[in-house]
């Protein structure tokens, strides 16, 4: 069976599709990304029979027409926006949404003794060899009438270029673009791949841009819907272009999806900054228990899973399904109470969360737990805790995790989260997990590496202070008042037979410190350091941090899992110290996680 059928179509009929429905642009309603010149040098392709790259279209299924009908033939435009876009704005004469989602002309002007494209300057303006807006010409109902409003304004022009110019102009409404459709019952997986594949660009589209073009077809609703997670996600990072998107998208103003997210525009939190693809996971686990971008878009296409047969009386609940995970999504309320609920686990900085999936999940599961009569507020805060560390430490959110979290969502309604947490716990998170493979763990000289950062997180619950430190702690040194420093100093080891960074780059080498006890410490071993260190409890004298007590020293090395034997290490002994200090880091991390 083909995949996909490749067809040339007029710019006019293309034009006349997406202005009739049966080409939908889920784009339109995005800030318009090309340059001026870029729109001017697609007209100028498109007027000397240069190719311009393919269009994709993919049918949807139950789309909503203007008026309120079921289209049953509409294609989505997933490659092609900004082309065809750009054609809109300078034959149609249509605007594009700014990056202030101001709605702006973008006008390209043609000078016919020269056959020259350009985007309107004044200077062009005060010119009378130039037609100053192609849309106008496009637009003119007689082509006669057109040139003779030219001829009288440029009395010596060469009429017979003038007149071969403006027909070869009028010509591009006739010029023939490619389009490739794609079938309609191709799932995303397969639709991406074809894109890749077909796109002589080879640009990845992301599974999130099929969902979300799927949604724009559902009418008023779909596309209000598509501009709330469009939003929801931009204002998070930049909450200053609410008033922008209030006063410029009156559609998106006059539904009450704006107010859901009015509260984002003062919202300076960084810890959790979804993308258009972690807001579609999370609404598709709250709303269908489903994770994977092909499944969310079968659910809202009306795909009966025991028929596997589309059933468009179906897509109306799918939709409102979709809609409700949403507005718990974007809750002030949730997201707030979500976002401290990670952060008195210790992850106070996105920099220490390097896997947003196992983030996702874990709110997924907040929004469904929110509900759960059967755990108090309490239990849930464990559960969702434990859940989102428990997912660091085993890898859940990596390879096919989606799967997964289907799975785990089954056997969560089964048997309750906390059941199903202990299950996971007994068969992944043993005794061999805590002797063996998280020793494993730390090894590696990545700072991203899920275990260190958990170490931290456990640092940051216990209140602990940095190395050597005697008032400040891990907390704030995070935030940046702090380094991150090799215990046995990198340039001591290079010199001493250590010269590859897996070696001195391993994280059971690597402290939190104040920059001035880093540089005290500069190259020298700890043998010699905590030397200065032993002097200075004796004397008083400082030297090397502020420590002045025997006991608050120790509790100090205690606190950074620093091995006692501290005092006795060079280069010689590093490998032991490694090992000694895994064990430590290892230890704390056990302790943290079942105190959670």
């Amino acid at each position: 069976m083909a995949k996909y059928e490749v067809k040339q179509t007029a710019v006019s009929q293309v034009l006349a599709d997406v202005r009739s429905d049966k080409i939908a642009i889920p784009e339109l309603q995005r800030p318009f990304v090309w340059k001026t010149s870029q729109v001017r040098d697609l007209i100028d392709s498109l007027y000397n029979g240069y190719p311009v790259g393919y269009l994709i279209t993919w049918q949807s299924v139950g789309a909503k027409l203007k008026g309120g009908e079921t289209a049953r033939h509409q294609q989505i435009l997933i490659d092609g926006q900004q082309r065809v876009t750009a054609l809109r704005a300078a034959i149609a004469g249509l605007p594009v949404v700014g990056k202030r989602y101001d709605r702006k002309p973008i006008t390209i002007a043609f000078n016919p003794l020269t056959e020259e494209f350009a985007t309107l300057t004044p200077a062009i303006r005060n010119s009378r060899q130039w037609i100053h807006d192609i849309s106008a010409f496009f637009s003119s109902s007689s082509q006669l009438s057109f040139l003779r409003g030219y001829f009288e304004q440029n009395p010596d022009a060469d009429e017979e270029r003038v007149e071969t110019a403006v027909t070869n102009l009028a010509g591009i409404e006739h010029a023939q673009v490619g389009v490739i459709s794609l079938a309609d019952d191709l799932d995303v997986e397969t639709v991406a791949e074809i894109f890749v594949r077909i796109n002589a660009k080879g640009v990845p589209l992301s599974s999130a841009d099929f969902v979300m073009s799927k949604i724009a077809t559902y009418g008023d609703e779909g596309r209000n819907l598509r501009k709330l997670i469009d939003y929801f996600c931009h204002l998070n990072v930049s909450g200053h272009a609410f008033d922008d998107i209030r006063d410029n998208d009156t559609e998106f103003a006059d539904s009450p999806h704006l107010a859901k997210i009015e509260w984002l525009k003062n919202q300076s939190d960084e810890l959790f900054q979804p993308e258009y693809t972690d807001v579609i996971r999370i609404a598709g686990l709250v709303g269908f228990s489903r994770g994977k971008a092909g499944a969310i878009v079968s659910e809202l296409s009306g795909l009966d899973p025991e028929t596997r047969r589309i059933d468009e009386e179906r897509i109306p609940a799918a939709y409102a399904r979709f809609s409700g995970a949403l507005d718990q999504l974007v809750s002030k309320t949730h997201l707030e109470r979500f976002v401290m609920m990670i952060k008195s686990a210790g992850f106070i900085d996105s920099s220490m969360i390097g896997s947003k999936n196992a983030l996702n999940f874990a709110y997924a599961l907040y929004l469904r737990l929110r509900g759960n009569d059967q755990l108090s507020e309490g239990e849930r805060a464990r559960v969702i805790k434990r859940w989102f560390v428990m997912t660091l430490l085993t890898g859940r959110a990596v390879g096919s995790f989606e799967s997964t979290w289907e799975t785990d969502l089954r056997r969560i309604n089964e048997l309750g989260a906390a059941e199903y947490l202990r299950v996971i716990e007994e068969s992944e998170l043993g005794e061999g997990f805590w002797g063996v493979a998280l020793l494993q763990e730390l090894v590696s000289p990545s700072k991203r590496s899920p275990a260190f950062q958990i170490y931290l997180a456990a640092r940051v619950t216990k209140g602990g202070r940095g190395f050597l430190s005697k008032s400040i702690n891990v907390a704030q040194m995070i935030e940046g008042h702090g380094d991150m420093h090799h215990i046995v100093p990198k340039n001591h080891l290079i010199k001493n037979g250590y010269p590859k960074q897996w070696d001195y780059n391993q994280i059971a080498n690597f402290a939190l410190t104040e920059t001035p006890v880093n540089i005290a410490i500069k190259d020298h071993p700890p043998q010699e350091y905590m030397a200065w260190v032993a002097e200075q409890i004796r004397t008083g004298e400082l030297r090397i941090g502020e420590i002045t007590d025997q006991g608050d020293l120790e509790a100090n090395l205690a606190e950074n899992a620093i091995p006692d034997f501290i005092g006795e290490v060079t280069a010689d002994n590093y490998q032991e110290f490694l090992e000694a200090r895994r064990k430590q880091m290892a230890a704390m991390i056990r302790e943290y996680y079942e105190g959670l």
